[in-house]
């Protein structure tokens, strides 16, 4: 009977919206991976990640910034029963502005995101979670780009914890021909219990933020292009009741380089450990460095596909990482236009 009555007000709010909408458009895009893990720290998560994700929607443009839009984001794991193992909802509203984006409901992170350090957020996340849940508003100028957001994670019911994640991140370039620049990134997840207490269980934050300093070379150098960033890193964890906010600290540098189809990526960082729940794990290492070797393919209009080696080093440890991604977008294509 409820989804039924899902039903009926979907149809409803699909209906208002053409009716009161400029246009409709729609949108495909999608990524196919292949991920293969072989980590000697993590015998647990040395596995294969595979298989395609889709994303097709329908947008009710009202005027030029103001958008509903509704449709659904699937994931098939290669070789799973069912053939979409996992489907996620897309439906919210957006504002586009000049300066502005604001969107509410349940809509895509790839794009919004997934400029965060793995550290904090980890690139599982673009395969198994790539829905935010909630809101997230960026104002972007010239000079200075802020994004601030909330994703609910998990609703509280009598068994089900309350988790949401709020965040901020941002950049700020002196002009667009610096080669310098400052950007940071936070987040903290709230994980409440469910209504039913649960004896000796307490509410637990667990977070993380950085500060990078950084240096685009692009322009000065035969390399299509050239950066280095180096920065701090804290994370924050506390059980309230049980201990006050716990505060790892350490130092991270990074430097990336592409030649036509070639790229290399190194990160390196020294410091305390981390136990960040979103964040990669080879982060509770005091010493960790990741060269990323990357070579593209497949170069199209809203197409690319990637190999990536990944070589990871740990004080006593070297593992390898092998991963092709092939993500693809279409772009929003005009399906109708109802008025000028």
């Amino acid at each position: 009977m409820i989804r039924k009555i899902y039903i009926i007000l979907l149809i409803i709010t699909l209906t208002a919206g053409a009716a009161s909408a400029q246009n409709v458009d729609f949108h495909v895009n999608g990524m196919g991976f292949f991920d293969n893990r072989e980590y000697k720290e993590f015998v647990t998560r040395s596995r294969t990640y595979s298989g395609v994700r889709i994303t097709a929607d329908v947008g009710f443009n009202i005027d030029s910034n103001n958008h509903f839009i509704f449709g659904a984001n699937a994931l098939h794991e290669f070789g799973g029963n069912p053939f979409f193992v996992r489907v996620n909802p897309v439906a919210y509203y957006s504002h586009t502005g000049k300066n502005w984006l604001f969107n509410a409901g349940a809509f895509p992170r790839e794009g919004l995101l997934t400029d965060y350090p793995r550290s904090m957020l980890n690139d599982t996340l673009r395969y198994f979670r790539p829905n935010l849940e909630g809101l997230l508003t960026r104002f972007k100028s010239d000079h200075v780009t802020e994004t601030v957001w909330i994703d609910w994670v998990s609703r509280q019911t009598n068994v089900d914890r309350e988790q949401f994640l709020f965040g901020f991140s941002g950049k700020y370039q002196p002009s667009l021909n610096a080669p310098f620049y400052l950007a940071h990134y936070f987040f903290l997840l709230h994980d409440a219990g469910p209504a039913i207490a649960i004896p000796n269980d307490h509410i637990r934050d667990n977070g993380a933020a950085q500060v990078r300093l950084g240096a685009n070379l692009s322009h000065k150098t035969f390399l299509d292009s050239l950066s280095f960033e180096a920065g701090g890193m804290l994370s924050l964890e506390r059980s309230r009741g049980i201990d006050g906010w716990q505060k790892p600290k350490g130092l991270v540098i990074s430097a990336y380089a592409s030649y036509k189809r070639f790229a290399l990526n190194d990160e390196f960082y020294k410091g305390d450990g981390h136990h960040i729940a979103f964040g990669d794990a080879y982060y509770q290492y005091k010493t960790y460095n990741r060269l990323d070797i990357i070579y593209t393919p497949f170069i199209a209009k809203g197409l690319k596909g990637q190999f990536v080696l990944s070589l990871h080093n740990t004080p006593g440890n070297f593992s390898n990482q092998e991963a092709f991604r092939l993500t693809y977008d279409i772009g929003r294509k005009n399906l109708v236009k109802f008025k000028d």
